[in-house]
């Protein structure tokens, strides 16, 4: 779940006579993919079985040979993925590869479970920008932090555990500047194992940010910003930041160009983890797919900080429709994972 990125997530099971003979999992980018490790776990008794994988055989050469022509070599019978592959260089000639040499190919099965598996792979690849997440802590009266910005911490250990899980599989974590000048964060992965921590992506329209800033520290920092008033770009960049200059109209950041950016940089699934004014930005222009709502049973009043910074509405036909997926609580807090409806 960690470690395959810019790849996509892949299970294999090879199945003769009702028999589980081989499995294998993709595990990162570069080595071998799910087929091929299931395939050798199998050795000849991979003849004349069944394959199930969670998405379709690859065809083409990347950095590994293709799957497809390891399981034609390797005689198996029949061939059933979770879902096609998005990925134009694949997306079902892969199965028709397998079809042309005689082995029963069909996809479909689990096909639900496979998309949830992948979100950020098949985002990039169907609509050219990562699969957004935003991470929100709030009170029991939807209050994000203190009218003076102050935020530590409004929920307990237990949640903000489960916040490293979901940091842990994003390709990046993405803030504004007004968290990084109030909470002065490092935005990395703490208590678990990974390769590579996750881009830590800024927007910052002006070049606020200090060098100092805790979030440079180590590099692997994207800053994206509108125009650099102070002059601070050159010590910026000294202090270890990558700069991308996306000017859009009202000094802002043009966010679609910086997720069609990170798209480019094979950025699978991003992580928001900021405040009112940048998750408004990104829910006006409806480029967030899920949100992550942690709620403490706290009240903050009405002078605390909210959740999203949007323009007022005056109808409910403006309002925002949202899926309620799933509800869990970590101590005494309460999780809702919600998705946006399309």
């Amino acid at each position: 779940m960690y470690t395959t990125m810019p790849n996509p997530r892949v299970g294999c099971v090879i199945v003769n006579n009702s028999e589980v003979v081989g499995t294998g999992a993709h595990l990162r980018a570069g080595e071998p993919h799910a087929e091929v490790l299931a395939l050798r776990a199998a050795g000849e008794r991979a003849r004349g079985a069944d394959v199930y994988v969670t998405l379709e055989p690859c065809s083409h050469h990347g950095r590994t040979p293709p799957c497809a022509e390891a399981l034609v070599g390797a005689g198996v019978k029949r061939v059933i993925s979770a879902m096609q592959d998005p990925n134009p260089l694949v997306s079902g000639s892969g199965l028709a590869f397998l079809e042309s040499n005689n082995i029963e190919a069909a996809s479909g099965l689990m096909q639900a479970q496979a998309i949830e598996l992948n979100p950020g792979f098949i985002s990039r690849m169907t609509r050219n920008r990562p699969f957004v997440r935003s991470k929100i802590a709030a009170s029991l009266d939807g209050r994000t932090a203190l009218a003076n910005g102050e935020s530590k911490w409004i929920t307990g250990d237990a949640a903000r555990l489960d916040v490293q899980h979901w940091r842990a599989r994003s390709s990046a974590i993405l803030t504004g500047v007004g968290t990084v000048l109030a909470d002065d964060p490092q935005l990395t992965v703490r208590k678990l194992d990974v390769l590579n921590q996750p881009l830590r992506v800024v927007v910052d329209s002006e070049l606020r940010i200090s060098p100092q800033a805790k979030i440079l520290q180590g590099g692997n920092v994207l800053i994206a910003y509108a125009s650099d008033p102070d002059s601070k770009a050159a010590v910026l960049q000294q202090a270890g930041a990558e700069l991308i200059l996306l000017p859009a109209a009202a000094g802002r950041v043009e966010l679609e160009e910086l997720m069609a950016e990170l798209a480019r940089r094979e950025i699978n699934e991003v992580l928001v983890e900021a405040g009112q004014g940048l998750n408004g930005a990104l829910l006006e222009l409806d480029l967030i797919d899920e949100f992550l709502m942690y709620y403490a049973p706290v009240l903050m009043g009405t002078e605390a900080k909210g959740m999203f910074a949007i323009p007022a509405l005056t109808q409910m036909s403006q309002r925002t429709q949202l899926e309620i997926v799933e509800l869990r609580q970590f101590g005494s807090d309460i999780r809702i994972r919600v998705k946006t409806r399309s």
